[in-house]
């Protein structure tokens, strides 16, 4: 038994959360054995600082933002990098295109190891830049992964969608459309979402549970055919997977 009871409900509350997707209160209390007092209390500061959402229209608990940010800032602590950079640079000299690796953080990937190919230009896709997840190709392998309900808690309006170039989906139906194609292709792609000439694909790497950690992502000039990379980015993925 825990010597500090709440902080022990806290945990195993979000623990649930993140095997399951969004719940009625009502479960979650059965399913932690928690009285249904205790479990409005203790959903309602986790809603206050960001790490539960409430969906009203299906009364239902998933997990927030601040859960996401953290989740993404284990992701990007050195033994990710440190795993993924050997395995980035053997699948570039393979391509011979520059390729990335991305985690989640809040509606952006934030970028977390850069491969650059010798002789191709210059990205923005650098260590340490963020950019919005709906609009990169390993945002949207990674977001394809997610509950739906998890999604729309991301880009609960049209606000949430910024634009770069005018292209790109600016709604939660046309997100939907991409993503939904993206588990049916188990790639992910975008053509000058990002930048004008420049397309990507990428394909989600997951843990042992299968919820994705980041997404590798390839990048190239429009025009490339991309079939050739993606048995190359499924082996790295993999390989990375099992490393991690």
């Amino acid at each position: 038994m825990s010597s500090v009871p709440a902080a022990d409900a806290t945990l195993r509350l979000l623990r649930h959360l993140s095997r399951t997707g969004p719940l009625p209160a009502a479960s979650l209390a059965a399913a932690l054995e928690l009285p249904r007092s205790t479990t409005y209390h203790l959903l309602t500061v986790l809603a206050e600082h960001g790490f539960v959402v409430h969906l009203p229209e299906e009364r239902r608990y998933g997990l927030g933002l601040a859960a996401f940010e953290l989740g993404s800032a284990y992701s990007r602590q050195a033994p990710l990098a440190r795993a993924a950079r050997p395995v980035l640079a053997r699948l570039v000299d393979q391509v011979g295109e520059s390729a990335h690796l991305a985690v989640l953080h809040g509606r952006d990937v934030l970028y977390v190891v850069e491969e650059r190919a010798v002789g191709r230009p210059v990205l923005v896709t650098d260590v340490g830049v963020r950019l919005p997840a709906h609009l990169t190709a390993s945002g949207r392998a990674i977001l394809a992964d997610l509950p739906s309900a998890q999604v729309r808690a991301l880009f609960p309006s049209r606000e949430a969608f910024v634009d770069r170039t005018g292209v790109g989906p600016r709604r939660l139906s046309e997100l939907r459309t991409i993503l939904t194609a993206v588990r049916r292709d188990g790639w992910a792609s975008e053509h000058g979402d990002v930048t004008p000439g420049f397309a990507s694909v990428a394909v989600a790497m997951r843990d042992r549970t299968g919820h994705p950690v980041a997404g590798l992502a390839v990048t190239f000039a429009q025009g490339a055919d991309p079939a050739t990379f993606l048995r190359l980015m499924r082996g790295a993925a993999t390989e990375l997977a099992r490393r991690v």
